[in-house]
Formats: structure tokens, sequence, C-alpha cells
């Protein structure tokens, strides 16, 4: 079974990172405040889990995880303010506190995710991740393709664009791999892409990602029907509202669970280059899709 303590573990490590982060900008403008306040305001760290578990396995120095775990939370938190604003998603709160455009301006919450998306490139470019330009260039071009109008973007454009439309299970899963899985690969592939791994642990880094990230879109679609505001820190029912396709309104729970089921074996068939049989990220994704059919 998963051990959640080292879950519990990383994610107050990274808090801590996070805070002795903003503690050396000295900056006091509403604008930092608010990119503070967007990064600072919970969160699982699940992605930066991945960087520093794997960098642990990789031997990687603990500088350079450092950066690359900041580096992609960072995005991710960009990400959560943009889907939030009155033009995206439209929601008041994330993870049980007010949004940064409602706790802030809209215009400033936007500043925000855009200075966010800045910071994580410099903190790819600094020397502590890496003295190897190449490898830092890869890095960088990993992120702007995940993250940019071939990943995120375009994913986030989809889940909009499909709004009150009926499309099929291919759009629905190919927008759950643009918008979710994007950054979870990005989180699995970038120890190895420091390390200077083969294009094959790679290509199998970045299965485990997509699948772990389509498991994990489906598992929230769940929570929005089923659990509380008080559980989720956001409003229940209102992707269903809103017109939102999901693979639980197109396909019902039973087959969206059993596809869950079948991500998971396939992520997991050939875990080399995590370690032994027993490895943490199988046990983390399966306790995924065991949550949501209990």
């Amino acid at each position: 079974m998963i051990n959640f303590s080292v879950l519990d573990k990383n994610r107050t490590l990274v808090n801590e990172w996070i805070a002795d982060y903003f503690s050396k900008n000295q900056n006091k403008t509403e604008l930092c405040r608010a990119i503070k306040y967007g990064v600072s305001n919970g969160g699982k760290r699940l992605r930066p889990y991945f960087v520093i578990e794997l960098s642990k396995i990789l031997k990687i120095p603990r500088s350079s995880y450092r950066q690359m775990s900041l580096a992609v939370e960072f995005i991710h938190c960009y990400s959560l303010i943009h889907d939030d604003l009155p033009s995206m998603d439209n929601d008041d709160f994330r993870r049980g506190k007010l949004a940064v455009h409602k706790k802030f301006k809209e215009s400033t919450a936007i500043l925000a995710g855009n200075s966010l998306y800045n910071m994580a490139v410099q903190l790819i470019l600094d020397n502590k991740t890496s003295n190897d330009h190449k490898v830092k260039l890869d890095l960088l071009k990993m992120i702007a393709q995940n993250s940019g109008s071939e990943g995120l973007m375009l994913g986030q454009y989809y889940d909009l664009f499909y709004e009150n439309k009926n499309t099929g299970i291919k759009n629905i899963l190919n927008t759950y791999r643009l918008k979710t899985s994007k950054l979870f690969e990005l989180s699995v592939a970038m120890p190895f892409i420091l390390q200077g791994k083969n294009q094959k642990h790679i290509k199998d880094a970045k299965l485990y990602g997509r699948n772990f990230g389509l498991i994990y879109q489906i598992a929230d679609d769940f929570s929005d029907l089923d659990k509380k505001f008080s559980e989720t820190g956001k409003i229940p029912g209102k992707d269903e509202e809103k017109g939102k396709n999901t693979i639980i309104s197109k396909v019902g729970r039973k087959s969206a669970l059993n596809l869950c089921h079948n991500l998971a074996k396939e992520a997991t068939k050939d875990n080399k280059i995590f370690g032994n049989n027993d490895y943490k990220f199988k046990d983390l994704i399966f306790s995924i899709v065991f949550k949501i059919s209990n």
C-alpha cells in the first residue's frame, strides 16, 4: 500500500521551499501578494512528489530537484489561477478559499499567473538546476510543449469549447490528456531528462504520467458529483451545471471505473525504470482507482 506519510512529508517540504522562495522576495506589491496567495493556499503537491521521489531513485542532487519541484508547482498554480477566472471556469473558490481573482482584482490574478510561469522558467535556468546548458534547454523545451498551445493551454481551450456540445469519448479523453496529464508527464519525465536518460526511459515515464493524469481527472469528476464543499474546497456539481463533458456523463460510472483500472495496468506493466515490482508509484496510481471505487 502507498505510504501516505511520504506524501505528507513531501508536501510539508515543498511548502517550506515555497515559503523560503518568497521570503527572499522583498517585493511588497499587491501583485506579489497575489502570487504568493495563489501558490500558498494549500494543495496536495503531487507533481513535486513525483519529481522528488524519482530524483531520489536517480540520485539527483537535492538542489536540482528542489528547483524542478518548485518550477512544476508554480506552473500548476498558474494554471489554476487562470482556470478559475470569470472568462474561463468562473470559480469563486479554490481549495476552500477565495480564488485569486476574488481575493484580488481579476487583472491582478491574470498577471499573477503569468508571473508564476516566468518564475518557473527562471528556476530551470538557474545553475542550481544544472550546469549543463543542453539539459536546461531540454527541460525548457518540454515545459513549453506541455504547458503551451500543444499541451495545457490547448486542453483548457477544448474544455471550454466542448461545453454544452455533444462530443465523443475520444475528444473528452484528449481534453483530459492535455489539460491534466501534460503536467504529470512533465513531473515524471523531468528527472529522467536531467539525468540524461535515453528516450525509452523518458517515453515510459511519460506514459505513466499520462495515465496517472487521466485517472486523476476522472477521480476529480467523481468527486465533483459525490463530495461536499467541505471535502473538496470547490462547489460541487458545477461541471454538470455548466454542461462540461466528462467520461462519467458519457459512459457511466462503471465503465469510467473500468477505464481507470485499465489505464493503471497499462501505466505499470513495465516498471523497470521505477525500481522493483512493488514500487510506490504503482501503489499510488492504484490507490486512486481504489478510492473512487469505494
